[in-house]
């Protein structure tokens, strides 16, 4: 049939993204003021849906709904990577973004915090590199529209609690060494970037011994011609390692308000990037699961613990305010 060729699935996948669109815009027209973030997220939440069909039929829940498409569409997203990432996608990432529709639809409500997608969605490597049906380009406004909707979320005002100057003073006079949950994070935070660094050089085949033993008796999937985890730790090495360092510096450094945002993009940035599903043929040795897991897990949850952190005690990383303003208002940055 022609409307199965490469070409023709393209520009139903496009039509069908259109008229979703269309239906959203037609269910919220008698709303006098929409955020434009909420067409966004609205889409992104019928994408989940079409991930989670994938995995399901995958993994031989159902049938009929995703075979033609991969034939002759995205034959990449049947790896063990993009099952689970449409596992991830279907079931963390449609609770996420209904929550952000809910928010959305609360005046004042504040959604920056839970803006953290990435263009997660399984390109094509390694072995399918070389075989880009036209059907994969409509994966491009994904790949586009988060990083516009992360720039108009950074750039709207951010409401936080007001701490007064004393309790700021003496939060910043407080040297690391005096703050151990500071300092634990911190030498996790240098853990981490090591991580990312020695696994940098695994996918890069580094000639050391250690390199070399620790991709074929720890995480021999690291070499899967799909490529996709050595895109994986590449990611890591070349921006996630960048921002470890800084975060350490802002521990260290009072006064860097920064942290307060970055710390919550990186943390869901790293629970996007952190997860793996090898095949059959490159899982790790059932004797060394616990620190395999343990090492991913630690990788995924520092992140998370340091913008914890951050947000329950700003004080450290605050500007002075004039005082007699008191911590149960609120002022816009």
């Amino acid at each position: 049939m022609s409307l199965l060729r490469p070409l023709p699935i393209l520009g139903m996948g496009m039509v069908v993204l259109g008229l979703v669109l269309l239906l959203v815009l037609l269910a919220v027209q008698k709303k006098t003021k929409v955020d434009p973030l909420f067409y966004v997220f609205a889409e992104f939440s019928f994408t989940c849906m079409v991930g989670l069909t994938n995995a399901l039929e995958q993994d031989g829940f159902i049938s009929g709904f995703m075979g033609f498409y991969l034939k002759m569409g995205e034959p990449h997203l049947s790896t063990a990577y993009a099952v689970m990432m449409s596992y991830w996608e279907g079931v963390f990432h449609f609770i996420l973004f209904l929550t952000i529709l809910h928010l959305l639809s609360q005046p004042g409500a504040a959604v920056g915090g839970l803006l953290h997608r990435p263009s997660d969605r399984s390109h094509p490597g390694g072995k399918y590199g070389s075989n880009v049906r036209p059907a994969f380009w409509r994966n491009v406004p994904f790949f586009l529209v988060p990083f516009w909707a992360a720039a108009m979320l950074f750039s709207r005002p951010r409401q936080m609690p007001i701490v007064t100057a004393d309790t700021i003073s003496a939060a910043q006079k407080r040297s690391l060494l005096s703050r151990p949950v500071d300092l634990l994070l911190s030498l996790l935070l240098l853990g981490a970037a090591a991580f990312c660094v020695f696994r940098g050089f695994v996918v890069l085949d580094c000639p050391l011994d250690t390199c070399f033993t620790y991709i074929y008796q720890y995480e021999p999937y690291l070499k899967d011609p799909v490529g996709f985890p050595r895109v994986m730790m590449l990611v890591h090495l070349f921006y996630a390692l960048p921002l470890l360092t800084v975060f350490v510096y802002g521990l260290i450094a009072p006064g860097c308000g920064w942290m307060l945002d970055w710390t919550i993009f990186f943390a869901g940035a790293m629970a996007q990037v952190t997860k793996h599903t090898p095949g059959a043929t490159f899982f790790f040795p059932v004797e060394k699961w616990w620190p395999v897991i343990t090492l991913n897990v630690l990788l995924a949850a520092v992140p998370t613990l340091l913008a914890l952190r951050c947000h329950t005690s700003p004080a450290y990383f605050m500007k002075p305010i004039p005082k007699g303003q008191t911590t149960s208002k609120k002022k816009k940055n």
